[in-house]
């Protein structure tokens, strides 16, 4: 064992008293390496320069020839002409022939003097050429008369070589090739982090299908560093053409980036140039969405013109309005930029509500570099810093620093104070995980004006917004007990309305909610099925569906039964309109907004036909399977034939012949259906019901009721899901009895050892729940405290991995892996190829190590030897045979019955070629490769005896020597062509002795995360030594989008 302990010794740095020429030579070499490139880019310029003077004399010489034909062809007609005039005609001609003379003479002329710049260019270049050669010769000369001092003073020692600024800082390292594949090492454990480039590292694909489907909603943060920590400023990843202002545009041709977005011409009403104009985005909305009140009694002038309207701002409540006090503000403060991430000084004006900021107080009467939008949704959020604040509105947050705390305090005083003026308008939305019942466009008419309004019903509270995509309410209706009625406007022409010039005819429904103690709100409506549909669930929210006979026979029904509280003697069970029926239907059951769904809920009702009356059997799975697909896949995209879906199978199901394969294929199909999602309102209380009624152990049907009754409440408790159900899942419900078991599906997971373990679930199991019970079965701690995560494969077959959330639900994933999958290979793997789920080590901390079990220790170690075996961890040939000794004692080696060798050496050639590295095997001979497995043979020998979990604790003890173990390599490219700037320069024995290029710390990191699908890191360095200068860089590295995630958690 000794051998092992003077190898993880060899990492120990050496420091020399002697002075370091080592540094010096290799910052002359770097000095020698910009003078060859500034020769390239004089040599381009000056290839750019005599190409275009070529250019010039050709273009010349084809306007002389043109002129010579020209004279050609007038002299041709004169020739043929009727010589009419001849004296004028010649004089004409000859006066026109010396004009063409003079200007083919003025282009010679021209012509020549281009030939004699580009004569002194070439003569210039070629001098300025000669001389950084000569410059460069005789740095080469010096370096290389230090390098043998360097070596005559150090001969006779072993070199020893040791990575610069290991702790707390940031490594780029780049192979002897300059290729621009880059590797990130990020070490979680020791805060630093090593870019090493290198080609042993997989090139993982940018995106697939399965990395789009299920990363669809990924989220990559973005830090800042305030007051020296890391603050997170954004959830999702930064665009540089979604920021409000383009105040970084000046400042860009002094940064030096690697990457250069594209320019971005023109604009559009709402985009960031038309805010930077101070185009206020209540204006950019079309003027005619304004309509008719039908409650205004007049419509004089006064209240015809926009600016007389009622303020968006202003309470409903009140009768009377008042115009606010606005409070002004101006002075500087410093803003974070929108492209490159660093602080800026800008000088803010606070007036009307809004805000806007310039370069500087004499800019005021300039176009303003952006603007800030103010109203009831902002909020103010301190910083961690004393001087330190976020502004966050509804399209982008700000985040702003002021000279002092006084200036602060007075900043967030009056903008208070704005915002408290702003807010006596709508009633913010309540918190709710609750879907829409019904959404669109309505035009909502109150106190004699109108707007076009995006609304939204959720329970029993109608919300309006400006736009379909904001997140918070302009206001709010409590439904509970109000008033809904249709209004009555066939007496109106439609002259009336063509006359106000307002967009509207008669034709176009209208609907009155009035809620208790509040003054009633008109609802305008474009077409009658918009009409029905608003208003049934109106009427339901409010309570008033019994009384006010809305909907369709179905739906009373429903709530006349909600009305009698669900007795099970009711004979409204056994109406005719509730139950089975051979008939095929001709109008859908519930209430559709539109012609289009109407026609999509009688093509479902087809699709569960079609999959109810075929016998399931063998040949006939797939198309069961593509049918309950299909179908289902329909009600997600279209969450309105949600409820229509579960209204048709319980009818299908209702009162039905007992004891008959279609009732059965019925229920399997609502088992399937109850996992993804559930019906809105009371119908949701209608299927529970149904189920309760039906649920009895005793019977076929009993038992799917009750398995149903577990999945409405599973999917209660975790939510619904995203993915249509998978093959796999439909396959267990149609083939397996399902309420047999809790957890109706299972599926292998796999370890870095080659072993596995078979786990169950349902339809609505977390990761989170499902690696309880892995961990549970196979003795391990929880994923946050052992640092492992469970990992799926990628579809395409490439070597790419993608480590899923917590939050996901199995289902979900399986069924996004196997649409990929089809995809990609349609009709190629169906079937026969299933996702695989691996589960292994993602963070390693040295506090994971104290609480380690067995089990964690053995995968973590078949992991780590993975990576060896990859090329991906620093170990000598040496090293490599005793790591490789120590995991042929731990595993288990099984010779092969066919082989002709005998067993022994059958045993030593499977541990080379599972646990040595692949590099050092690559070129050897049969002579070499024999010698090698008598030196491993030599090596396992002495440990004999040894245990497994003994060889292991040996194992990691040498690995965590290493002082980046557990670091985190991605393969990355560099985006643009900005050569990266050299800060610190050393060499490494990392990755077969590459050669580090760049390392920073962490405290000159400025901002990092995600860029559009990249990763961005931006740091700020000084240019001199002592000096006070620092320049600002922006890296953004392009690597696989579920990678770029990662780095970006593990810099906090």
């Amino acid at each position: 064992m000794q051998p092992l302990e003077t190898e993880a010794d060899a990492y120990t740095p050496i420091h020399h008293p002697c002075v370091d020429w080592q540094k010096h030579c290799v910052a002359l070499e770097m000095q020698l390496l910009r003078f060859r490139l500034q020769a390239g880019k004089i040599r381009e310029l000056l290839a750019e320069k005599m190409q275009e003077l070529e250019q010039r004399v050709t273009e010349s010489d084809q306007r002389a020839e043109s002129a010579e034909k020209r004279v050609q062809v007038m002299e041709e007609k004169l020739k043929s002409a009727n010589m009419l005039q001849p004296s004028e005609s010649e004089n004409s001609l000859y006066r026109r022939y010396q004009e063409l003379t003079n200007q083919v003479q003025e282009k010679d002329a021209v012509i020549k003097r281009l030939e004699v710049q580009l004569e002194k260019q070439i003569l210039v270049r070629a001098q300025e050429a000669k001389i950084i050669e000569e410059k460069a010769a005789n740095i080469k000369d010096w370096v290389t008369f230090k390098l043998r001092e360097v070596s005559s003073n150090t001969a006779g020692r072993k070199p020893c070589f040791f990575l610069i600024g290991c702790d707390e800082t940031i490594g780029l390292t780049r192979s002897k090739t300059h290729s621009y594949n880059y590797h990130l090492a990020f070490s979680l454990d020791h805060t630093h982090l090593v870019l090493s480039a290198g080609s042993s590292l997989p090139q993982y694909p940018s995106t697939g299908p399965f990395t789009h489907l299920i990363y669809k909603n990924i989220s990559v943060p973005v830090y800042t560093t305030l007051k020296g920590k890391a603050t997170q400023i954004s959830s999702v990843p930064l665009h540089d053409d979604d920021s409000g202002s383009e105040d970084d545009s000046g400042s860009l041709a002094s940064l030096r980036t690697s990457t250069l977005g594209p320019d971005r011409k023109g604009s559009t009403p709402g985009s960031p140039r038309a805010v930077k104009r101070g185009v206020s985005m209540s204006s950019i909305s079309s003027e005619s969405d304004y309509a008719i009140p039908p409650d205004a009694y007049s419509l004089d002038s006064d209240y015809s013109e926009p600016e007389h309207k009622v303020q968006r701002t202003s309470s409903y409540s009140c009768e009377s309005l008042r115009e606010p006090e606005m409070l002004e503000k101006s002075g500087y403060l410093l803003k974070m930029g929108s492209q490159v991430k660093a602080w800026k000084r800008r000088w803010f004006i606070l007036r009307n509500g809004e805000i806007l900021y310039y370069k500087s107080p004499s800019d005021v009467i300039r176009k303003p570099q952006g603007q800030m939008e103010l109203n009831s949704s902002c909020r103010i959020v301190r910083g961690e810093g004393a001087q330190t604040f976020q502004l966050i509105t509804e399209k982008k947050t700000f985040y702003l620093t002021a000279d002092s705390p006084n200036i602060l305090e007075e900043w967030i005083r009056v903008l208070q104070n704005i915002l408290k003026v702003q807010a006596s308008s709508p009633v913010p939305m309540e918190t709710t995980a609750a879907k829409p019942t019904v959404r669109g466009w309505l035009t909502k008419v109150k106190h004699g004006h109108s707007k076009l309004m995006w609304c939204s019903l959720v329970s029993k509270v109608f919300y309006y917004y400006r736009n379909q995509d904001d997140k918070l309410p302009l206001g709010q209706l409590r439904m509970r007990e109000a008033a809904v009625e249709e209004v009555d406007r066939s007496c109106d022409s439609d002259e009336d309305y063509e006359a106000s010039g307002r967009g509207f005819l008669s034709s176009h429904c209208t609907l009155v909610v009035h809620p208790r103690e509040q003054s009633p709100t008109y609802l305008l409506i474009g077409t009658k099925q918009e009409k029905d549909t608003w208003l049934y669930h109106l009427a339901v929210a409010a309570g008033s569906s019994a009384s006010f006979k809305v909907g369709t026979e179905y739906e009373q029904l429903v709530g006349n039964l909600l009305d009698v509280e669900g007795d099970p003697d009711s004979a409204l069970w056994r109406s005719e309109s509730l139950c089975f029926c051979k008939d095929g239907l001709r109008s859908p059951l519930t209430t559709l907004p539109s012609e289009a769904l109407q026609t999509e809920a009688l093509k479902l009702f087809k699709s569960c036909q079609l999959f109810i009356n075929v016998l399931v059997e063998s040949p006939s799975i797939d198309y069961h399977t593509s049918l309950a697909q299909n179908a289902l896949q329909v009600c997600l995209t279209h969450s309105e034939l949600q409820n229509e879906m579960y209204c048709q199978l319980i009818k299908q199901t209702n009162r039905r012949t007992p004891h008959n394969y279609s009732l059965t294929q019925c229920w399997q199909l609502l088992s399937v259906c109850v996992a993804l999602f559930l019906p809105q309102q009371h119908f949701l209380w209608y299927l529970r019901q149904y189920l309760q009624r039906h649920a009895d152990p005793r019977s076929e049907v009993g038992k799917y009721a009750v398995y149903c009754q577990r999945s409405v409440e599973r999917t209660l408790q975790n939510g619904e899901r995203e993915a249509k159900p998978s093959r796999m899942e439909i396959l267990s419900i149609l083939l397996r009895n399902p309420y047999h078991h809790s957890l109706p599906f299972s599926i292998p997971v796999h370890f870095m050892n080659n072993t596995y373990q078979v786990v169950g679930f349902d339809g609505s199991t977390t990761v989170d729940e499902f690696l309880s019970t892995l961990t549970q079965r196979v003795g391990m701690r929880k994923p946050h405290l052992s640092g492992f995560a469970l990992f799926t494969d990628d579809p395409s077959g490439k070597d790419l991995e993608h480590c899923l959330q917590p939050s996901v639900k199995i289902c979900d994933v399986i069924s996004k892996w196997e649409q990929a999958l089809k995809e990609l290979h349609p009709g190629k793997y169906e079937g026969t190829r299933i996702v695989r789920l691996t589960y292994k080590s993602r963070l390693c901390f040295r506090a994971q190590a104290k609480g380690e079990m067995d089990r964690e220790r053995l995968l973590l170690a078949y992991q780590v030897n993975d990576e060896v075996h990859q090329g991906h961890f620093p170990v000598n040939k040496e090293l490599a045979l005793e790591v490789a000794a120590l995991m042929a004692q731990v595993g288990s080696i099984s010779p092969s019955c066919n082989s002709p060798q005998p067993k022994t050496q059958q045993i030593l050639v499977q541990a080379l070629e599972r646990f040595y590295p692949k590099r050092y095997k690559q070129d050897c001979s049969m002579d070499q490769f024999r010698d090698l497995s008598e030196r491993l043979a030599t090596k396992w020998s002495v440990l004999r005896g040894c245990s497994a979990s003994e060889c292991v604790r040996i194992y990691l003890t040498v690995a965590r020597k290493w002082p980046l173990f557990g670091a985190k390599l991605f393969s990355a490219k560099v985006r643009g062509d900005a050569t990266l700037r050299l800060f610190t320069v050393c060499v490494c024995l990392l990755f077969s002795l590459e050669h580090l290029l760049v390392m920073y710390s962490y405290q000159s990191v400025i901002t990092f995360g995600g860029c559009r699908d990249d990763l961005m890191v931006v740091v700020s360095q000084t240019k001199e030594q002592g000096g006070g200068k620092k320049s600002v860089e922006k890296l953004v590295f392009a690597m696989a989008k579920p990678k770029v995630k990662i780095p970006s958690r593990l810099y906090c």
